[in-house]
């Protein structure tokens, strides 16, 4: 009998919230970027919110470059699991139709990962900024709204982006090993020789939804857009990989 998509829906649900590993990077996504806000705040906030040159609403978010190596982890996690001990060959007898249980993971995953990122970026905000008193700024900034909601889908895009990876490469390893030094290192070495290239690629282009004037090119939505079409490549070389092998 072939299982539905909700069906399916279900049981890839079922898989993350029974891997520790999955369980433990989505947690961390939330409780790194919130426990890093606070501390960063509550210790050296109000000197930073006295800095001419500084950017309330963009330092207000400064946490999610670490939150974001937990997002890459969550992703990464929740497909590499498919390729431990044959788990692929079970799960593709359980559901024969490759399309449905990719589009199910993949699902699972960007719907997971959305869900705690946009109560990761909400908490962060204001509980940062609740350390800051009169200096510190409100949902009713401008641009502030819309900083959380981006946020809150940069990370589900990171997140998916390391998953599609993950499918094409075949190792969760392989994935963290190539896409933290890049989202880290990289956009620095590209936009030092490269001018104004850096703005394209996936970190940079996507954080400037953080901005309240974002620089350079790409406008916030915009960017976050950039950075949707890395995801999307990424989830699309995914599933040309578990449609062309065997499992």
């Amino acid at each position: 009998m072939t299982m539905s998509p909700t069906a399916v829906l279900h049981s890839e649900w079922i898989k993350i919230k029974s891997l520790r590993g999955t369980v433990g990077s989505l947690a961390a996504v939330f409780l790194t970027t919130v426990a890093i806000t606070v501390l960063v705040f509550a210790t050296v906030g109000r000197a930073e919110s006295d800095n001419a040159d500084a950017e309330p609403l963009f330092g207000a978010f400064y946490a999610l470059n670490f939150g974001q190596l937990a997002a890459i982890a969550f992703g990464a996690t929740a497909v590499s699991s498919e390729y431990v001990n044959g788990a692929l060959r079970i799960s593709l007898s359980a559901v024969p139709r490759r399309a449905l249980f990719y589009r199910s993971k993949i699902a699972v995953v960007g719907a997971a990962a959305l869900g705690v990122g946009l109560l990761t970026s909400f908490t962060a905000f204001l509980g940062g900024q609740a350390f800051l008193g009169e200096d510190g700024i409100g949902l009713g900034h401008t641009g502030a709204v819309g900083a959380c909601v981006g946020a809150g889908i940069y990370l589900a895009l990171m997140a998916l982006l390391a998953a599609g990876l993950t499918a094409l490469l075949r190792s969760g390893v392989a994935v963290l090993s190539v896409l933290v030094p890049f989202t880290l290192i990289v956009p620095f070495v590209i936009g030092d020789v490269a001018g104004g290239a850096a703005q394209f690629l996936p970190d940079r282009a996507g954080q400037q939804i953080l901005h309240e004037d974002p620089n350079g090119v790409l406008g916030g939505w915009t960017g976050l857009g950039v950075m949707a079409l890395w995801a999307a490549a990424a989830v699309g070389a995914g599933w040309w990989a578990v449609r062309r092998r065997d499992a």
